[in-house]
């Protein structure tokens, strides 16, 4: 991915890592309550703004005021400047899948890094803006270099050598009991006349529009079952693509954790709503988020046209009420033996090394420390949730892929 460090033959931590989902460098310790988080010099969030937050989300409310102070003086911002890059989805075939998000959905490849020295090849796609044309060669040095200095968000789609020829192959799609990751998805003006040209090109579907409690979402599954919402955008002829990769959701235990967590990484929550036996929290990059705006003195309604507007996708982190309260309860994160699927999202950073000396004090560990493994200056945190967040410096590392000359 191009730090100045000659390639090198063997890097088991990236290839287990993307092949099987093994745990690797440090054991993850376990979560630690906010009392046991040490104080950080740089605070990130004043009491005054948790206390609105606690207002504004009903349920973070099992924080005291107390609570929520020491929380305010002990979660810091992660250096460097970071964010969300990627989101990265194991699939069993391209050449089913890779037609069906550019070809069908109107992703752009944007780079490609290829393994052969452990049989496994990665794509990059995202949704660029209507008309923009798109002129480097994936899988080159420039492409690699465009690709780490992006300031949207890729899919990630990685493909191990063979899995396509193994009938008895399939990735774990999610959205079974305990499972985290729920589903992707694009905006459209129209989500009937969508569904109806993703049926006629052979698309089929969880849920149509007019199908179950909400009217006018839908459900398509991908080749490998992935399950991609159809979201309605509140204005029409605004974008002009025909789709725009607009969401990851995945589900999380206790948003009093999880939420102040991802704001360290510089997310901005645009929207949260309570629907009674669950909530979503809806978060934005840095990058998609309008400065000139207070998101948390919208009305909903106004949240929701405002999110539906964005070019650049949201991270969608859904709660069960409840959950917090089972010590017992913990999410399938998408790397298990035999759930293999979503295997992680990704973090654009300054300088590595020092956004996880940052990282380390927020206390829920690494899968990959920077330098473990032999695969140096890249890292693997976890979440709260236990999800992996691949850590990358900005402008990329040297991976030691197989490049593709420049034409």
């Amino acid at each position: 991915h191009g730090r100045s460090t000659p390639p090198r033959r063997h890097h088991p931590t990236l290839h287990s890592t993307y092949r099987a989902g093994a745990t690797i460098g440090t054991a993850r310790p376990p979560t630690l309550t906010i009392h046991t988080l040490a104080p950080l010099r740089s605070a990130h969030l004043t009491s005054r703004h948790f206390s609105r937050r606690l207002h504004r989300y009903p349920k973070l409310k099992l924080l005291s005021s107390n609570m929520a102070q020491k929380m305010a003086s002990t979660i810091a911002k992660v250096v460097g400047r970071p964010t969300w890059q990627q989101t990265m989805l194991r699939i069993k075939d391209p050449k089913k899948s890779i037609p069906f998000y550019t070809d069908i959905m109107g992703m752009t490849i944007i780079d490609t890094l290829d393994f052969p020295q452990w049989n496994f090849k990665l794509w990059f796609l995202t949704t660029l803006p209507e008309g923009e044309k798109y002129s480097l060669t994936p899988g080159t040095k420039e492409a690699h270099d465009y690709m780490w200095s992006i300031e949207g968000t890729a899919l990630e789609l990685t493909w191990n050598y063979g899995t396509e020829k193994d009938p008895s192959k399939k990735y774990h799609p999610g959205n079974q009991d305990n499972d985290g990751f729920g589903h992707v998805a694009f905006n459209t003006d129209d989500v009937y006349a969508s569904c109806d040209k993703l049926e006629k090109a052979g698309v089929t579907f969880k849920k149509k529009p007019d199908e179950g409690r909400m009217k006018g979402i839908a459900f398509a599954y991908d080749p490998d079952g992935y399950w991609v919402e159809i979201v309605k955008r509140s204005e029409a002829n605004k974008i002009p693509n025909y789709f725009n990769f607009s969401q990851t959701m995945m589900r999380i235990k206790d948003p009093s954790k999880s939420i102040p967590f991802y704001e360290a990484f510089g997310m901005t929550v645009v929207r949260q709503k309570n629907y009674g036996d669950f909530s979503n929290f809806f978060l934005a990059s840095s990058s998609n988020v309008d400065t000139s705006i207070d998101y948390s003195s919208l009305s909903d309604d106004e949240a929701k046209s405002k999110l539906s507007m964005m070019f650049g996708p949201i991270l969608e982190l859904t709660h069960n009420h409840g959950t917090e309260k089972d010590d017992d309860f913990k999410h399938n994160n998408g790397n298990e033996e035999g759930r293999e699927g979503m295997g992680h999202i990704g973090f654009l950073v300054d300088d590595v090394y020092t956004a996880c000396d940052s990282i380390r004090e927020l206390g829920y560990g690494f899968k990959k420390e920077p330098d473990g493994g032999s695969m140096k200056g890249l890292a693997f945190a976890y979440d709260p949730d236990g999800y992996s967040l691949e850590i990358i410096k900005r402008g990329g590392i040297e991976f030691g892929d197989k490049r593709v000359e420049t034409p």
